[in-house]
């Protein structure tokens, strides 16, 4: 799969491709619907396979103030999209210009004339353009007239789960990951560098890799049964505490401390990324340090029952 930044001047094979056009925070179930409309019409049309997103997400220009709540970061939506078969990720600079045009001219400026689309799978709600006025009827309607089809995805659930970035967010925000999970077909993954902490934990018999949340969506406070990889690839089991550690002194912001099961190696500055499977009990202030440690040794005995049965 190819990563194409910006939309103009760009190469021919890095135009002309069936795309799915959306801002696919997360590439959940909902989103790979429309990535398959977009597929089934890549095959027809005999063209590359294209996903449009934009970096950054038009919400942090518009609410900059607004919680945290990406579920992916850029690169791991590059992998979920690769998974799916996709040739060309567009990722499209969302600046002051591209702010500013209006729903015919995102449509006739980038998507015709710059990527140079043969047809456009959108979803049901989505919307673009100055003001987000652009529907998916008024997307049709500029398709006819630019010479590109369009496909609308319908809303997609089971049962009362619809599957959406909200429901996504709701769900961690309320400490449910597996319902996330159930939404997004993978668990909710955060990852990042592993940074110097204070090393308490390893003095206490559990030492933590600690990782800044960013732009992630906070999930609930608490302890999480993981699994986390590695860069070469190895999966390790382990349970994690997402939270200010109000137990000790002088934590401000929200981080993963995640303690690796039967692991003992310098992994400092190496990206890791780390899959939240249950949520285990809030996050609590305790009176001692000792009585922390206890809990911290029984939440990491109901991990290893989840996550290995045999242990």
């Amino acid at each position: 799969m190819r990563i194409v930044h910006g939309w103009k001047g760009l190469e021919a094979s890095d135009r002309g491709a069936a795309v799915a056009f959306g801002n696919f925070d997360g590439v959940h179930r909902g989103h790979q619907k429309v990535i398959a409309q977009a597929a089934k019409a890549a095959q027809a049309l005999k063209a590359p396979l294209g996903v449009i997103s934009f970096d950054p997400h038009p919400r942090q220009i518009f609410q900059p103030d607004a919680p945290t709540f990406r579920i992916m970061k850029t690169d791991q939506q590059a992998r979920a999209l690769a998974a799916l078969g996709v040739d060309i990720f567009h990722v499209l600079p969302f600046d002051r210009e591209m702010a500013d045009l209006t729903d015919y001219e995102f449509a006739s400026q980038v998507l015709a004339q710059g990527l140079g689309v043969c047809h456009v799978a959108v979803g049901f709600d989505v919307s673009f353009g100055k003001g987000r006025t652009g529907s998916p009827e008024l997307m049709a309607k500029y398709g006819k007239e630019l010479n590109f089809t369009v496909s609308v995805a319908e809303a997609l659930g089971q049962g009362d789960t619809k599957f959406s970035s909200t429901g996504v967010r709701e769900a961690l925000r309320d400490g449910y990951p597996e319902q996330a999970a159930f939404i997004l077909g993978r668990p909710f993954a955060i990852e990042g560098a592993v940074e110097r902490g204070r090393q308490l934990g390893r003095t206490l018999g559990f030492p933590t890799a600690n990782v800044a949340l960013t732009d992630y969506v906070i999930p609930k406070l608490g302890v999480y049964a993981t699994r986390t990889r590695l860069p070469d690839g190895r999966e390790i089991a382990g349970v994690a505490n997402i939270g200010v550690n109000p137990t000790i002194a002088g934590e401000i912001a929200p981080r993963l401390e995640v303690w690796l099961f039967d692991f003992d190696e310098d992994i400092y500055d190496q990206v890791i990324e780390t899959d939240l499977i249950a949520f285990l009990r809030p996050e609590e202030k305790f009176d001692s340090l000792e009585t922390m440690t206890t809990q911290v040794m029984a939440d990491a005995a109901q991990a290893r029952a989840l996550l290995l049965p045999e242990f």
